[in-house]
């Protein structure tokens, strides 16, 4: 059964497939069983050799995104996730840009607070 949010971000590798999850994501995006998907796969495999469906399988293997560990509920849920995938390295980069501009303000905000002209100027507005 294929939910919104499987079809949000197109097939994905499943965690708990076989060989690399390719089958069981598909079927599971299109909605069918993973076992007459394997069949076909093996069909395929029989009736156009060796090279072609390996190659294919693991062309398919190395650009299907892994399923996410819980569910998707929103887009910008699905657009992090895909830009975590694409680029691990520059999404923590930008997470740790924006923790580090958010310090640079609370620090800001606490050295002002914490200055002795604001204690005086609260006593005399208030």
């Amino acid at each position: 059964m294929t939910t919104d949010s499987n079809k949000r971000g197109g097939p994905y590798k499943s965690r708990s497939g076989k060989v690399c999850g390719v089958c069981a994501g598909l079927a599971e995006h299109f909605g069918i069983s993973p076992f007459w998907l394997r069949i076909g796969v093996v069909i395929l495999f029989l009736s156009t050799g060796i090279w072609p469906t390996l190659i294919l399988y693991f062309v398919a293997a190395m650009i299907m995104k892994p399923k996410p560990s819980q569910p998707l509920k929103s887009n910008d849920e699905a657009n992090f996730y895909d830009a975590y995938v694409k680029s691990p390295n520059y999404t923590i980069h930008q997470i740790h840009a924006k923790f580090m501009n958010l310090d640079r303000r609370i620090q800001r905000i606490e050295d002002a607070v914490t200055a002795r002209g604001y204690d005086w100027e609260r006593r005399f507005n208030a």
